[in-house]
């Protein structure tokens, strides 16, 4: 018998990147384990990700703490990709409305493209 071959979904950037710097390479490499599970279908859950019902549905954030920063990258999981919204360096408890709002357009857009 076969094995069947799990393919993980594609990452479509609309905004943002993880790099070093601004992100340490460790948090660069706890962002790819993190994108990676996602990207093979499993649910994240706190202190990870949680859900972003405010920018849409299916959207989340991944929750990065660096060395003195903590890094947001909001996804959405489509049934063909996995899309990255935003990246950005969460300072405040909320997070700020013209970044949800930026969210919500870039998606808006994605999906009329």
């Amino acid at each position: 018998m076969m094995k069947a071959v799990r393919k993980d979904k594609p990452l479509a950037w609309l905004r943002g990147e993880v790099k070093s710097p601004p992100f340490s390479k460790a948090a660069r490499v706890e962002t790819g384990y993190l994108l990676r599970e996602v990207q093979r279908g499993k649910a994240l859950s706190m202190p990870h990700s949680r859900p972003m019902p405010a920018i849409g549905p299916r959207c989340h954030e991944l929750r990065v703490v660096d060395y003195g920063v903590t890094w947001r990258i909001v996804y959405r999981t489509d049934p063909d990709a996995i899309v990255i919204v935003g990246v950005f360096a969460k300072k405040t408890a909320q997070t700020p409305a013209a970044v949800l709002e930026a969210c919500r357009e870039r998606l808006k857009e994605y999906d009329d493209a």
